[in-house]
């Protein structure tokens, strides 16, 4: 967290009691108990992992996306296509989270039973943070994998206009006395929020984060901000950065290998046919897709000879001689298990914005708000 925005904190709230608010949002939208559950779940539990940006300041999205019917409160979700170790699962418009919950449910049933499942999903929306879903193979002594595409905020490498998401990947192993290899990243240099964030300080941003309308790297986050919501042009860059220098290039093969296993694997939209809407600018529904791929450990050597080696691989990182000044090398998921066990003893500080977005949410619905 930045150090300037410290003092803008309130006082932390407890996960249960936050989960608990979001679910009786989703229930009063006409959202099942179950699917409502689910979601604020997921947005619950990227708050506890310290990724604020895809927790409850989120809630406002889902709101407005089921009242205006861009996302459905009771979907009817088909299951399109199915082999034993595969599937292919239309959402019907609906949140998500509870799709992306049981598709992520069948893939580990079919890989119990096989080895490995495969499931995609299309005609979805936002399904909150991948690592969510990923992690949940770890308990079957499974490695997880998890993807989404997402709206366009993302230029090629090479090019002028936003045509990508940032398009997760996250990836989940078990191991023994470590803990899990958990790795949950965005397919462009930073999220969308980050910039939020300099333009709410009014500092210049790094060069290599996004672009400005002629493709060039920029450092005003404002301007960049200001040409998503005008579609003018510029965007976010893929990791890497501009060119292929330093990479860039594989930054963009990574976004477009989620958009080709996530939509057009799937049939969901793809690039920036996603979100789309009426001529009048009135919005429809997304039409997002997912991806969902788990292992079953076993299929390839024995479970505790794989734990022990992942243990082992980590601590030969975590071991290896630190850079000068840096105290600790870190293993994808760290800081992220270490964040959930702090807030879970301290609860989650949510900045004054996020609670009276929330307040006002509860007022709106005359949904009892009793997070202080």
């Amino acid at each position: 967290m930045d150090a300037e925005r410290i003092t803008e904190q309130v006082q932390p709230v407890r996960a249960d009691r936050l989960r608990a608010f979001c679910q009786r949002v989703f229930e009063t939208l006409n959202v099942p108990a179950e699917d409502a559950a689910i979601t604020a779940d997921v947005l619950v539990a990227a708050n506890l992992r310290g990724v604020d940006s895809h927790g409850v300041a989120r809630l406002r999205r889902y709101v407005n996306g089921l009242r205006d019917g861009m996302m459905v409160a009771k979907p009817k979700v088909q299951v399109v296509c199915e082999t034993p170790t595969t599937a292919t699962i239309d959402a019907g418009a609906g949140l998500g989270q509870p799709v992306s919950y049981r598709a992520m449910q069948r893939a580990i049933q079919k890989a119990r039973d096989l080895g490995s499942g495969f499931v995609t999903v299309r005609n979805s929306n936002h399904y909150g943070i991948a690592g969510y879903y990923a992690m949940m193979a770890l308990e079957h002594d499974c490695i997880g994998i998890s993807m989404t595409n997402a709206d366009v905020l993302v230029v090629p490498t090479f090019g002028r206009n936003a045509v990508l998401g940032t398009n997760p990947i996250a990836v989940a192993a078990p191991a023994s006395q470590e803990r899990p290899f958990v790795l949950d990243m965005a397919t462009s240099t930073v999220p969308r929020g980050k910039l939020e964030v300099y333009q709410r300080l009014g500092k210049p941003m790094p060069l290599g984060w996004a672009t400005d309308e002629t493709g060039t790297p920029t450092t005003d986050a404002g301007l960049v901000l200001e040409n998503f919501k005008k579609r003018a042009g510029g965007g976010l860059l893929p990791l890497g950065g501009a060119g292929e220098l330093m990479g860039g290039h594989k930054g963009y093969g990574l976004a477009l290998l989620v958009d080709v296993l996530c939509a057009v694997l799937s049939g969901a939209a793809y690039a920036d046919l996603v979100y789309p809407k009426t001529p009048d600018g009135k919005p429809l529904p997304s039409n997002i897709g997912h991806f969902f791929g788990v292992w079953r450990v076993d299929a390839f050597r024995p479970v505790e000879e794989f734990k022990a080696a992942m243990d082992d691989l980590q601590r030969r990182l975590k071991n290896s001689p630190k850079a000068e000044g840096q105290p600790r090398i870190y293993i994808h998921g760290e800081k992220e298990y270490e964040e959930a066990e702090r807030r879970s003893r301290e609860g989650i500080v949510l900045e004054p914005k996020v609670v009276a977005d929330l307040r006002a949410i509860a007022v709106e619905l005359g949904v009892e708000y009793d997070l202080e």
